[in-house]
């Protein structure tokens, strides 16, 4: 496939959760999204918040803007994380199958729970021709990981957490994070959060470095070990940075697309 076709398929992937949000309207605790003319009756019918003129259209188009902010980076995340793994099948010749990872744990009522990362590089399973880099990269990454050196030598590859960026300090997110690195290591993975860019929580960092989580920033320099953009480009001989850089017009016309349309009371 020529260098175009790809990139158009990549464009897509990341794309097209991005979509999902122009069509965002806040649920104001009901079940479904609200147009402007139902959120203004459902305040109008409420005296108080009527008093304070809450059902304002101004009201509507703040709490659109808002909840649909979120939405926003939460889409470019999805869009990411799907990207990302396609790319890891693309480079390493890996099936989909083999670029994902799950483990079971039980839960309430004797139920098993099924939880997982984003995707996976097993190692066995690369093409011969970039196996021994990706085996050379994992061993410099247990050694700034901290991992010992007995095991390292029985790790089979590694599974990855993808984020655009990790702001919040959401424990509960944190805490299932941290039960899966441990996880991960019982199957002998490295556990890697990958970052698009270089936001994240510096009390949320050094908590994931303390559970032996190998993290990958979103800098344009730096190592395979802490760089997402060169460990892409050195491991992967995959130049995402370069692909996001062609793009960038692009891309930045599909987000002005959706935040002009969370600016506007009507949907």
């Amino acid at each position: 496939m020529s260098q175009s076709n790809t990139d158009e398929e990549y464009i897509r992937i990341i794309t097209n959760p991005l979509l999902s949000c122009i069509n965002y309207r806040p649920r104001f605790g009901t079940g479904a999204g609200l147009t402007l003319s139902e959120f203004q009756r459902l305040y109008q019918a409420d005296p108080f918040y009527s008093w304070f003129g809450l059902d304002s259209p101004l009201m509507y188009t703040a709490h659109k803007a808002a909840g649909g902010m979120t939405s926003v980076y939460r889409q470019i995340g999805i869009g990411c994380q799907r990207l990302i793994q396609r790319i890891l099948i693309d480079t390493l010749g890996l099936t989909t199958e083999q670029s994902i990872w799950s483990y079971q744990i039980q839960g309430t009522g004797n139920k098993m729970r099924t939880l997982s990362l984003d995707c996976r590089i097993p190692i066995a399973a690369i093409a011969s021709e970039n196996r021994s880099l990706v085996a050379s990269w994992l061993q410099a990454a247990c050694q700034t990981t901290g991992v010992s050196i007995e095991v390292s030598q029985i790790l089979k590859g590694a599974v990855f957490e993808v984020r655009q960026g990790y702001k919040s300090k959401d424990s509960k997110r944190q805490n299932a994070d941290i039960a899966n690195a441990a996880a991960a290591y019982s199957e002998a993975y490295l556990p890697v959060l990958i970052l698009l860019s270089t936001q994240i929580d510096l009390d949320v960092a050094y908590r994931y470095k303390n559970a032996r989580w190998l993290i990958l920033y979103g800098t344009i320099t730096g190592s395979t070990t802490d760089s997402t953009y060169e460990f892409f480009r050195n491991v992967l001989n995959y130049d995402l940075a370069a692909f996001f850089q062609r793009h960038s017009t692009r891309l930045k016309q599909e987000v002005e697309i959706v935040l002009q349309n969370l600016l506007q009371s009507n949907p």
